[in-house]
């Protein structure tokens, strides 16, 4: 049925989004209005309103969300792409709280009952407090998001455990052999393992070495010896309890320590694999100079690392929030001008952006297809916090407004 409430939505937003909605709304009141072709988006509460009144815009929605007071008919992928081709065909930007536009929304929030005080952040979202990057806080913000489950991480992640973007070397699209996520994280890092040349005995630094996928896939085929250092108390378990399986005892030391702590630097090679987004801006020549004072002249330094432009280096107000408290990410460029200024020298840069969008393909696939056992093991709401995260970093990447990168360096040493 159609309805006033539906209606009254339709009509408020008509100027933001440039005419008819670009969905089906389907509002709790049985209400309905936008084009009957369109994805379906439902208000299923009065505070999915109540959150957009006091939270616009992407904040409020995935609070919304997250919680099921608002939620997507079908594949929210498919429905999340839907809505950037609509941005980019009328070309819309952000959403500026005109006076009429606030006009509008009381009008709504009067109709639906949504007036009232803000409704209380979900559970799901972070709590961190403290000073920006102190040794505390970083550590609190890690533990958020890397302490939630190892067993709820292997639902979606390769049996390697990598979390970062995997290195797909068959043909876009050609799965005839059976090549695979697993496949492309194993060469991942063996690419990582040549770029920094690592050979039988040599002693490696990983930096932010998550469940330990580089320092065990380096000490079991390269013949090195590792330390590896995390801040996360359950990853540091995992990759113990792994290190006993694969018989690497006194090979690989995983350490809970901060980049900024290593007491026995330097070593022959570093890879930091997609941590350096973790530091922020400002301990970012911190973090640089830890680089380059753990690796001997001569040796080499591999930084994987997303990078981003536009006014949220963050991610946005949901990543923020919910899944990386205190996330900073740059241009490329700019971080190589971090890492030089330290000292470095740059010896290549890969991009591996379309790597990373199908590296999220793969994850958001088997989340889907373990989605059950993920929400008996975590709950609904954080089930929903991970689909609406892996959703939304794959249209990122997909959509060029972020990129991930390889940055080869080494510490010069004098020749002749």
């Amino acid at each position: 049925m159609t309805g006033q409430l539906a209606d009254t939505i339709a009509d408020v937003l008509r100027p933001v989004v440039g005419g008819e909605l670009p969905v089906r709304l389907v509002v709790w009141d049985g209400s309905e209005a936008g084009p009957s072709g369109a994805p379906v988006v439902r208000l299923n509460s009065p505070d999915a309103l109540r959150r957009l009144l006091w939270a616009p815009g992407e904040l409020g929605a995935a609070q919304a969300y997250v919680t099921g007071e608002l939620d997507v008919d079908g594949d929210l992928n498919a429905t999340l792409q839907h809505l950037w081709k609509v941005a980019r065909d009328r070309g819309l930007g952000s959403i500026r709280p005109t006076p009429a536009l606030l006009a509008g929304a009381a009008r709504i929030a009067a109709a639906a009952g949504a007036l009232g005080a803000p409704p209380q952040p979900p559970a799901s979202q972070a709590r961190v407090r403290g000073r920006l990057h102190s040794l505390l806080r970083d550590r609190a913000a890690i533990s958020h998001h890397y302490d939630l489950s190892n067993d709820f991480y292997a639902l979606i992640l390769d049996p390697q455990m990598a979390y970062s973007s995997g290195y797909w070397t068959d043909p876009q699209g050609e799965n005839t052999s059976g090549y695979g996520l697993e496949d492309a994280q194993r060469d991942k890092l063996d690419l990582v393992c040549r770029k920094i040349g690592l050979a039988p005995g040599m002693r490696m630094l990983d930096v932010g070495c998550g469940w330990g996928s580089l320092s065990l896939h380096a000490a079991q085929h390269y013949g090195v010896d590792v330390v590896g250092v995390t801040l996360s108390v359950e990853q540091k378990a995992f990759i113990d309890a792994r290190i006993k399986e694969r018989g690497l005892e006194g090979r690989v030391e995983i350490r809970v320590q901060d980049y900024r702590e290593i007491p026995d630097g330097p070593f022959d090679a570093v890879a930091s694999l997609e941590m350096g987004e973790h530091v922020g801006q400002r301990n970012y020549p911190v973090y640089a100079a830890a680089l380059f004072g753990n690796v001997k002249p001569g040796g080499r330094v591999l930084v994987q690392q997303m990078s981003r432009h536009g006014k949220h280096p963050g991610g946005g107000p949901f990543i923020e929030s919910f899944i990386a408290p205190d996330m900073h990410m740059r241009p490329v460029g700019e971080t190589l001008g971090f890492l030089e200024d330290a000292g470095l020298e740059i010896e290549g840069v890969q991009g591996m952006r379309r790597h990373y969008v199908r590296t999220l393909e793969a994850w958001y696939a088997r989340f889907e297809e373990n989605h059950d056992a993920a929400a008996a093991m975590m709950g609904e709401e954080i089930a929903r916090v991970w689909r609406l995260y892996l959703v939304g970093a794959l249209r990122s990447f997909a959509e060029a407004r972020m990129g991930v990168d390889q940055i080869l360096c080494s510490r010069p040493e004098p020749l002749g």
